[in-house]
């Protein structure tokens, strides 16, 4: 796919014709074929609140129900089922315990081999238990707790067990230095970290204790306790008065825990995601709304079943591992695999394997996975039965034709459906995307929106792009249950990122977009300058200010440049305090630099290119022109009007010509 381009000249340069309908065996065992899928669109058109209100009821299990099902009176802050109360806990493992109790629920392996299960009955008793050991430790309802963990069972459980008391988590990615996860707490003003020890990742320990004490070190003061898994056993500080093991906290309390219920909207996690501006964003999810769009979807989409394997790769600390780990796939009662570790370790058919060795029928990805194995050849997934496999998914970032093409050919044997979701961490659920048993597929098309979602692609003044393959902007219609329900602590910022640049109309997805003939829609890539690296949103504003805060740095941009396995890889042009670097200096610096972003920001954001100037590309008002930026940066031909620049022969040493 293309990647972003700025609105001012988004068009589509993807050619591609090639359909795959799904197969009868496939259409025959399918929840919904196409006759029933037209009905749910058609249900949704004909009284789009009454659609969702009657899955709302159908779908979760009710303390309180219901008399409201939408409350637009302070729209765009709306308000779904507002005056029903539910729990989301009990709704993923209580009314599964008299018909699955027995039933495996979490299948894990970790990166060094070692493997655990459990049922829905241990781990109700698993989350009772925290639950009782948070309440000890004075957790409220309301109260924010931050997650920061491997991706192992405790992870999930953690989050279950904030949902039981009706605790406010944000998790946290393991991944994030401890600048971001100090920045992040203090946002939340969150009064507990649950963490473990370390992580096992690429053959290394994740030293996530440590980001922790340095967090707290530096700032965070609301933090007052500290619950710390012991999963890598090695040595680590342990702070008196202020840290607690797990196992300890655990092992004082009692296996039930009467659920806090809670009204519907009130907020079960918040979610930092980069903004362009900067400062991370902290989305705030409701409790009703957002699970049934993450139950839903996980019926429509990847159809499934009572006998699946469901195995999302995605991290808990991303919405895709909120959804399709924690949440959704629970709450239909399914058993999920988790896996701590990389998909290399010990080599590329790590992944293929723990299909075969967990029997996993569905598989959830990101491109960037998809392109890295495919990178390392057939030869690797040749090695085991993926017999079990009967759908496949794609997560994060369009995928590019070839990934999908080999994906078909190499995972699917050219029989299994393929699912290219597009959806958000402020959508809460899949909005745009194939149902396997009812759609045909085209490779790096998203395909259609889901029953109950009005996307539509809209020009400059919000009018419907009517023309086939003419791109716009991505925008939804209308409220969907899943949605966002502003950003934690400045609504102000939540109606003018999503909403005020069309009125408040509908909701602004940031991506731009088309549809071909056949109204399939094609995410072109974003129209911000937010970066996604390896499916990770990065904003450019933190990479940068990152940057700035060396010593050596006087000024940077960072820009995105495509990248054939991470999808977008960052560039930064830098300028130094003092002479403007070069030869060996230069690339000494550049590691420096490289080095001092991972540990300000995280490992995932370190620029692949640095390059130093005497200058920015500047307008003579003090503008920043980025996509002269992103034009060098992609070794495109510059195009771009260079007259209004302060100094436009910068441009040559920009481009490295001199």
């Amino acid at each position: 796919m293309s990647s972003a381009k700025s609105h001012e000249t988004i068009q589509s340069v993807l050619s591609e014709n090639r359909v795959f309908d799904p197969t009868a065996d496939f259409v025959a065992r399918a929840r919904l074929d196409a006759a029933k899928l037209d009905a749910l669109h058609a249900a949704a058109a004909k009284d789009p609140v009454g659609f969702w209100a009657d899955l709302a009821k159908k779908e979760l299990a009710w303390q309180t129900p219901f008399t409201e099902a939408l409350d637009e009176s302070n729209a765009p802050n709306y308000r779904w089922f507002a005056d029903g109360k539910t729990n989301v806990s009990v709704n993923c493992l209580d009314r599964h315990l008299a018909t699955r109790g027995d039933k495996i629920a979490i299948r894990f392996e970790g990166e060094k081999g070692d493997t655990r299960h459990y049922t829905y009955k241990q781990l109700y008793a698993e989350v009772c238990k925290l639950a009782n050991g948070l309440k000890s430790l004075g957790i409220r309802a309301g109260d924010r707790v931050v997650i920061y963990m491997p991706m192992v069972p405790e992870a999930v459980i953690a989050m279950q067990a904030c949902a039981r008391i009706g605790a406010v988590h944000s998790v946290v990615f393991g991944g994030f230095s401890a600048t971001s996860l100090k920045d992040r707490i203090e946002d939340a003003g969150a009064r507990l970290v649950i963490t473990a020890d370390g992580g096992h990742r690429g053959g290394n320990i994740v030293e996530l204790k440590k980001a922790v004490d340095d967090a707290l070190a530096a700032g965070a003061k609301t933090i007052e306790k500290v619950v710390m898994l012991k999963r890598t056993g090695h040595e680590v500080p342990f702070i008196e008065g202020r840290d607690l093991w797990w196992h300890e906290l655990m092992a004082q309390q009692a296996d039930r825990c009467d659920p806090a219920w809670v009204e519907a909207e009130h907020p079960l996690f918040l979610l930092y995601t980069s903004g362009s501006t900067g400062k991370p964003k902290g989305i705030q999810h409701s409790s009703a709304g957002y699970l049934l769009g993450a139950t839903l979807t996980c019926q429509w989409v990847f159809d499934l079943r009572d006998d699946d394997v469901f195995w999302c790769t995605a991290d808990v600390g991303w919405i895709t591992g909120h959804s399709y780990v924690a949440y959704g796939p629970l709450s239909n009662g399914a058993t999920i695999l988790m896996y701590e570790g990389a998909p290399t370790v010990p080599d590329a058919g790590r992944f293929w394997k723990l299909c075969q060795d967990h029997g996993v029928t569905i598989f959830y990805t990101a491109p960037t996975a998809i392109r890295a194995l495919m990178k390392l050849g057939d030869s690797f997934p040749a090695q085991y039965d993926l017999s079990k496999l009967r759908l496949l998914g794609s997560v994060g970032e369009p995928i590019n034709p070839e990934a999908w093409m080999w994906y078909h050919r190499v995972i699917g044997k050219e029989k299994l459906p393929i699912v290219d979701t597009w959806w958000q961490t402020e959508t809460g659920s899949i909005m745009i995307a194939p149902v396997p048993g009812a759609v045909p597929t085209k490779p790096g098309s998203c395909t259609k929106p889901l029953p109950g979602i009005f996307a539509d692609v809209v020009d400059e003044s919000g009018e419907p792009v009517k023309e086939a393959n003419a791109g716009g902007y991505l925008v939804i219609r209308k409220p969907w249950p899943s949605m966002l329900r502003t950003i934690w602590g400045d609504n102000e910022r939540y109606i003018k990122t999503y909403w005020a640049q069309f009125g408040n109309k509908y909701y602004v997805a940031g991506d731009s977009a088309h549809r071909d003939a056949d109204g399939y829609f094609w995410i072109m890539g974003r129209v911000d300058d937010v970066l996604n690296v390896s499916g990770h949103r990065l904003g450019t504003m933190e990479v940068e200010s990152a940057l700035v805060a060396h010593p050596r740095v006087a000024e940077a941009a960072v820009v995105g440049r495509p990248h054939e396995v991470k999808g977008e890889a960052v560039f930064a042009f830098v300028i130094c305090k003092g002479a403007r670097p070069t030869g060996a200096e230069a690339e000494q610096l550049a590691k420096e630099l490289r080095d001092h972003v991972a540990k300000q920001i995280g490992a995932i954001a370190k620029p692949d290119d640095i390059r130093f100037a005497d200058n920015l590309p500047k307008t003579r008002s003090g503008k920043i022109m980025r996509r002269l930026l992103r034009s060098i940066a992609r070794g495109e031909a510059i195009t771009q009007d260079t007259s209004t620049l302060e100094n436009p022969a910068i441009v040559d040493q920009l481009a490295g010509k001199a």
